[in-house]
C-alpha cells in the first residue's frame, strides 16, 4: 500500500464498504486500506462515517481527515493531518 507523508500529513488510498454490520478499519485490500462503515452511500453519509472512523482509529480530530479524491465512489484517497505513516501502517494489521 502506498502511503505518502508530507508536511505533517499522510495521504493514502482506502476502499469503503458501506452498509457494513459494524464500523471497522483494515485489513489491506487491493493495495488500499479497507474501511467498513454502517452508513449507506447516500447524501454523503458514508463519507462522513469514513472520516469519523478514520479520525477515531488514528487519534485525530474529524477536521484533520479530508477526502481528496473519489468522493462519489468506493475507492477514495484520504489526507490526514497530524498522523504518521507508521500510524496508518499499524491499522493494516
Amino acid at each position: 500500500m502506498k502511503i505518502t507523508e508530507t508536511a505533517g500529513a499522510v495521504t493514502f488510498d482506502v476502499l469503503v464498504q458501506p452498509r457494513a454490520s459494524r464500523a471497522k478499519v483494515g485489513p489491506e485490500h487491493d493495495g488500499r486500506l479497507k474501511v467498513a462503515v454502517t452508513a449507506p452511500p447516500v447524501d454523503g453519509e458514508a463519507n462522513a462515517a469514513v472520516i469519523a472512523t478514520l479520525a477515531k482509529a488514528l487519534g485525530v480530530g474529524r477536521s484533520a481527515v479530508e477526502i481528496v479524491a473519489g468522493a462519489t465512489g468506493r475507492r477514495k484517497t484520504v489526507r490526514v493531518t497530524g498522523a504518521t505513516a507508521a500510524a496508518v501502517e499499524a491499522l493494516l494489521r
